[in-house]
């Protein structure tokens, strides 16, 4: 294994340059088998390599672990363009894990998202490595689910989705949850069945920009099903959109006011919004603004009109309906009163 300084304090472009110049480099070996690396960069005690598989010459970066760490029965994250795997570079200690390219992945895509996973991992200059591990597998499963989606931005109804899971994210933050805890609970962009995950139950957001009545679509029979998770809350954020509102980036950028100096609360807001398909890069493409206009939080309880599994026809499997919400009677309980339910603050 080789060493040079190399990634240092640099811009993302200047980043992704030194790693494809490193991959060039490696690549003119004349080793006809097995890894071939440079390591680039230190985050606490994980090292980091840039690599190369011989003979079929496939990119990756390396980290190493405790072995320790690594449980064998680990599901690690694979996509279309990318593979995570465990793998022995040399004869020490540590467990080692490499995010490869696949043939088919794209090269820019890839090495924009190695260069991602570099900067999150060294965000926490301090972290010990099972917060490591967690940063660089949680960073890579936001990827995955980003590359599965395979979007460049998001749909308009994506975009008022996220704003409403946004919303909802704020109030649980201020009602008292901690920051960490209240974005880790946040499982929609890794389409969970519910939004969030949190306490002993969960809560579904719905959004909506229409003016009469508030049709929200239901995913499947278990999105409102409260036979597993108790209890279970339905928020609908209705919004407007006006010239002096809110776009989406404010809203993310709201967020990040609130969580500053949380490194963690920092890294995992990042995870989710890349996982929700939303790209700072792509900030100037959202333009609409938004205001919320009201907030209803109403737990799903025997009167609340849903289909699940248990009061369907045998037989049928899988469903998508609408519900209105505004033609339901529940009270509107408020994110406090529905988070003290949940156990959560």
């Amino acid at each position: 294994m080789q060493s040079i300084t190399l990634l240092g304090h640099k811009n993302m472009a200047q980043q992704i340059d030194d790693i494809e110049l490193v991959w060039r480099s490696l690549a003119t070996s004349i080793d006809t088998s097995g890894w071939r690396t440079i390591h680039i960069a230190s985050a606490g005690s994980c090292a980091l390599y840039a690599g190369m598989l011989f003979p079929g010459k496939e990119e990756a970066l390396l980290a190493n672990f405790s072995s320790s760490l690594m449980a064998p029965s680990e599901k690690l994250p694979e996509a279309q363009g990318f593979l995570v795997s465990r793998v022995e570079p040399n004869s020490d200690s540590k467990a080692w894990l490499a995010l490869t390219r696949k043939p088919s992945g794209s090269v820019e895509l890839f090495v924009s998202m190695v260069s991602d996973v570099i900067d999150a991992m060294r965000v926490e200059p301090h972290a010990d490595e099972v917060r490591l591990l967690r940063i660089f597998l949680g960073r890579i499963r936001a990827w995955q689910e980003f590359m599965r989606k395979d979007i460049q931005t998001l749909s308009p109804e994506e975009e008022v989705g996220l704003v409403g899971e946004l919303t909802m994210l704020q109030a649980i933050i201020e009602a008292g949850v901690p920051s960490a805890v209240a974005i880790e609970a946040w499982v929609g962009p890794f389409d969970g069945i519910q939004d969030f995950i949190i306490g002993s139950g969960a809560i579904e957001v719905k959004a909506t920009l229409s003016l009469e009545g508030f049709p929200a679509k239901i995913g499947s029979l278990e999105q409102l099903d409260n036979s597993t998770l108790q209890p279970l809350f339905v928020s609908g954020a209705r919004l407007r959109q006006i010239a002096n509102g809110q776009s989406l980036p404010e809203f993310v950028e709201a967020i990040e006011q609130i969580i500053h100096g949380d490194m963690e609360a920092e890294s995992l807001l990042s995870e989710r919004l890349l996982a929700a398909g939303y790209f700072d890069v792509h900030a100037d493409r959202y333009t609409r603004r938004f205001a919320l206009s009201g907030l209803r939080i109403l737990e799903v309880d025997e009167d609340f009109p849903r289909l699940t599994s248990g009061n369907v026809p045998v037989g049928v499997r899988r469903a998508m309906y609408e519900i209105d919400i505004d033609k339901l009677a529940g009270e509107n309980i408020g994110t406090a009163r529905a988070l003290k339910k949940l156990g959560a603050i």
